[in-house]
């Protein structure tokens, strides 16, 4: 649960990588402050946790992380 994106491109090992952001390709992790960023461009943003969806046996058999919360977002084009 990160108050502020995480992001360092310096780090170039894939082991490096993957130990800090959570896979080898990655180089952010995101914190609460993308939300922010989605409405500063104009989209309106609903935070979801989607876990609530799920029974705590189907959270533990599919490695859920429990609590996160999804931008679901929404933008009007004209």
């Amino acid at each position: 649960d990160l108050e502020k994106t995480f992001e360092d491109n310096s780090i170039t090992d894939p082991k490096a990588r993957a130990k800090i952001f959570g896979q080898y390709d990655h180089v952010r992790v995101y914190g609460m402050d993308y939300f922010t960023k989605l409405e500063s461009i104009g989209f309106k943003v609903e935070a979801v946790d989607y876990t609530k969806t799920f029974s705590s046996e189907e959270i533990e058999k599919y490695r859920l992380p429990k609590g996160e919360l999804i931008p679901v977002c929404k933008k009007l084009v004209f």
